[in-house]
């Protein structure tokens, strides 16, 4: 069986680190990360739409591209490398529920309606909530939730905690599959998230010298970095296979080795930068902080091991 992504597939991922490279460059970030600029600009958002963000995975006859999850997880995975915000995972997946979500007109919030902490991102930029209840997702006006505003780790990343509402549109749709592909993209976020750190742990190793060495030249740093190299690589297989697989099993597992690459990854390389990685000017922070929100998101590594568990204790899995 063949893995290697397709010419198609390929040009999908260059065509999308060009598109964010060149609307949400570094400068983009820091702007966002200082107060400087919006977190969340309706006009990217607007232009993430017209580029099938949004819309990748509708069928092409409803104004979709008509690809699947393995191409969306390719995308994330870009979205993931800088640390794009806002709420992408949830207006995806509201492609096809609520109009306008495709086309990035509307910004689109998701809870999980069971969980035991409902938060909600970037609550002043949703113009719609979805919950997902037992019998399935349902959406609020944004402005109808009671919600208490909380402070987030990550400065890119709004926080509130908001009560559950008893009383929705329903939207029709299957809960557990949205809670599932959930936990996968965000899966791809962090694998981004890792994939990039690994690249800025080596390119600072390779500038900066030490007794007129470059210090990644040294034993201990080459060893730091191949063992990010090799976690970013292990979940990326993990994440790809669930794409392709989509079991509830699979997912759980990729979710926990992308949030285990994406933190240690970004932890080792604020190690690597020394001093200078703990600096506001670094990116370095962002991207720990991130991995910290994301590890929460759409699958707790608790909850992650449970499932996980559940799924090998099966019947047909696990002889006893």
């Amino acid at each position: 069986m063949d893995f290697q992504l397709t010419e198609d597939q390929e040009a999908l991922r260059s065509g999308t680190r060009e598109l964010l490279a060149g609307r949400f460059p570094r400068e983009r970030l820091r702007a966002a990360a200082d107060g400087a600029g919006p977190v969340v600009d309706r006009g990217l958002w607007r232009e993430l739409g017209a580029a099938g963000f949004f819309g990748l995975r509708l069928p092409e006859d409803e104004g979709g591209v008509g690809l699947g999850l393995p191409e969306a997880v390719l995308v994330f995975e870009e979205a993931g490398r800088v640390l794009l915000p806002g709420p992408l995972v949830a207006t995806h997946l509201a492609a096809g529920l609520v109009e306008g979500a495709a086309s990035g007109e509307r910004i689109v919030g998701m809870c999980d309606a069971g969980a035991k902490d409902q938060l909600w991102e970037h609550p002043a930029d949703c113009d719609e909530l979805i919950f997902l209840g037992d019998g399935g997702p349902y959406s609020v006006d944004a402005s109808s939730p009671a919600v208490t505003t909380i402070r987030s780790v990550d400065p890119l990343t709004p926080l509130a905690r908001v009560v559950v509402s008893e009383e929705g549109r329903p939207l029709g749709g299957d809960a557990s599959r949205l809670r599932v592909e959930a936990a996968l993209l965000t899966a791809a976020e962090q694998l981004g998230s890792a994939a990039r750190t690994v690249e800025m742990a080596v390119s600072y190793a390779k500038e900066r010298t030490q007794f007129d060495r470059p210090i990644g030249s040294f034993q201990a740093m080459k060893h730091l970095c191949a063992q990010m190299l090799v976690r970013a690589e292990l979940a990326r297989s993990a994440v790809y296979a669930a794409a392709v697989t989509r079991e509830p099993g699979d997912a759980a597992a990729a979710k926990l080795l992308a949030d285990e690459a994406a933190v240690h990854n970004a932890r080792d390389c604020l190690q690597v930068h020394g001093g200078m990685g703990f600096t506001w000017e670094a990116d370095v922070h962002l991207h720990l902080k991130r991995a910290w929100l994301r590890e929460r998101r759409w699958q707790s590594t608790a909850a992650g091991e449970e499932a996980l568990a559940e799924e090998l204790l099966s019947e047909g899995n696990v002889a006893l």
